[in-house]
């Protein structure tokens, strides 16, 4: 069986390429899918509906069409995770954590110890909490291992 793993959060390390390369070494039968992660194309999703004078409309517009993505891979994923770096708040990560709790989809939380009384909601409705991507390859070879 093929899995599908959504990668969420975090966009500006290699936490992603870390957990795919894990997976490939490790000979793991995964399809990985993720929102779009170039910045300046996700902000820019909406434009082509005509770009709005005021930012906010501009970033609500955006969201809803890069929610065609999101929802649709979260939906679909056997389980996701879930990425909270230290520079930047993800709330968008939150909120994919939140749709995979309402979705009844397992998640894995990653991030460092600084954060866990931030995270604690979150973290309590995950599988595990993770705090390097090589801990996350761990969790997805226990689980895929016959």
């Amino acid at each position: 069986m093929r899995w599908r793993v959504y990668l969420s959060g975090e966009i500006h390390t290699d936490w992603r390429d870390q957990i795919v390369t894990g997976a490939v070494g490790n000979d793991l039968d995964i399809e990985f899918t993720s929102a779009n992660i170039h910045h300046e194309s996700s902000d820019a999703a909406g434009d082509v509906l005509g770009r709005p004078d005021d930012d906010f409309w501009r970033d609500h517009q955006s969201a809803k069409i890069n929610s065609i993505r999101t929802r649709t891979l979260i939906k679909n994923c056997d389980i996701a995770v879930i990425r909270f770096g230290e520079k930047y708040k993800q709330w968008n990560a939150a909120f994919d954590a939140g749709q995979c709790a309402a979705l009844q989809k397992p998640y894995i939380t990653l991030h460092d110890a600084s954060i866990v009384h931030a995270l604690k909601e979150v973290d309590a409705a995950a599988v595990g909490w993770a705090k390097s991507p090589d801990q996350v390859v761990e969790i997805l070879k226990y689980t895929l291992r016959k």
